[in-house]
């Protein structure tokens, strides 16, 4: 018999998947979380009845305990294989039954349904099969997060489509679907439906989610904090693009007990954030239990501290790099402006008082300002209203003459 013991999402699905197909009927593959795997692991390992079993570990990394018993049952000389594309799991190719490989020679990713893969072609295990390679490959730019940067909406609608059916009818699908199918990997056509749907019920989650970040300070690291049930991939990386002053985002599932982190910044190593709480992952997008550390600096440290507001969207005049100036406003009702010097460089005022730096950019002097303040861009409606109030003007003679009248009125804007 062949065991294999891999994770619960897309790609440790996708080593079920080739392991099935590659061993049949004696594969036999248990679906674990950072939470139990180190308990069956050991509990299996442990049992002398499976010392003949072939066991193979995919897309997890067991702790040092069990570390040590694998490497002694290798010294037994009963069968372990770990496979891993995780950096944070690298010292495991100190053995000679670890294999971990974040990345190809060509420089592509790799996840751990691709890398069984090879190592089952390469040892003579299973023949190649056009079909599952196209969807290891799906499930590969997926995990990656590449399919973002080539814009294969494939990969992320079978993610899509793993959550929307349960594990073992999307397994066995996805089995047949291979064993059957000779020719390109593809999605029927009540498949695509179903996807349509589901695509704008995301959308529709994210943006609600957006409403609810709190943003907090740990050490130097300016967090995005979300309860999140779903869609965490997705999630994490929307929210990051649509407030990239964030460093991560973390996404916190209190009810099973785990927070994952997800960054777009290449300065940023969540991987090494994660193992603060003794998890681990990939350099933008890893995980961990929700330890109790975690719970109260992510749960109870924040817990009166208001959501952040997005900026407003659809603004005509109060809008991003104006030439004139852009007004931004927090939950204490502080209002700041962020306004162009010349050669480049911007200024904030924060109440009235400039902020004592000069910036290169409109996009660092917004950074700072929502790090520092948790600012939000002001809508049209309330930053003209306060400018024809303060000018005796209605608003629509401010609007036809705007231009001229915020540059010479500028200072009275500032100082009010």
């Amino acid at each position: 018999m062949v065991k294999i013991f891999t994770d619960i999402d897309l790609d440790g699905l996708g080593c079920g998947v080739v392991a099935k197909i590659a061993f049949g009927e004696e594969a036999r593959v248990f679906y674990c979380s950072y939470r139990n795997l180190n308990q069956r692991v050991d509990s299996f390992i442990s049992n002398p009845e499976n010392d003949k079993e072939y066991t193979y570990i995919t897309d997890l990394a067991v702790n040092s305990d069990v570390e040590k018993k694998l490497a002694e049952r290798h010294q037994r000389g009963k069968h372990i294989q770990m496979i891993d594309h995780h950096v944070t799991a690298l010292h495991f190719n100190d053995y000679p039954w670890g294999s971990v490989k974040p990345e190809y020679e060509n420089g592509k990713k790799t996840c751990a349904t691709s890398l069984f893969y090879d190592f089952l072609i390469e040892h003579g295990m299973m023949e190649r099969n056009q079909s599952l390679e196209e969807f290891i490959d799906l499930v590969r730019q997926y995990d990656t997060w590449e399919w973002d940067e080539n814009n294969n909406l494939a990969a992320k609608q079978l993610n899509d489509l793993f959550y929307i059916m349960n594990r073992d009818q999307f397994e066995e699908e996805m089995i047949k679907r291979i064993k059957e199918n000779s020719g390109p990997f593809s999605f029927t056509e009540t498949e695509t439906i179903i996807l349509e749907i589901e695509e704008k019920k995301i959308q529709r989650y994210i943006q609600s989610k957006n409403r609810q970040i709190v943003q907090s300070f740990v050490g130097n690291l300016c967090i995005g904090i979300v309860h999140a049930e779903q869609h965490l991939s997705e999630l994490g990386n929307a929210l990051n693009n649509l407030n990239p002053h964030l460093d991560m985002i973390a996404l916190l599932n209190v009810g099973s007990k785990k927070i994952g982190f997800r960054t777009i910044h290449d300065e940023i190593n969540v991987a090494e954030f994660a193992k603060k709480y003794g998890g681990g992952g990939h350099p933008k997008a890893s995980g961990a239990e929700l330890s109790k550390d975690a719970f109260e600096t992510f749960v109870v440290k924040v817990y009166d501290t208001p959501p952040l507001k997005p900026d407003a969207d659809r603004n005509e005049f109060n809008v991003p790099e104006s030439p004139f100036v852009t007004s931004f406003k927090n939950h204490k009702d502080e209002i700041s402006f962020i306004l162009p010097e010349g050669n480049g460089n911007f200024a904030i005022i924060h109440k009235g008082k400039r902020v004592g730096q000069n910036f290169p950019g409109f996009k660092e002097a917004e950074r700072y300002l929502k790090r520092n303040y948790a600012s939000w861009l002001r809508y049209d409606q309330e930053f003209l209203g306060q400018l024809a109030s303060l000018f005796h003007i209605s608003l629509e003679e401010l609007k036809e003459n705007y231009a001229e009248m915020i540059s010479n009125r500028l200072v009275d804007i500032i100082e009010k």
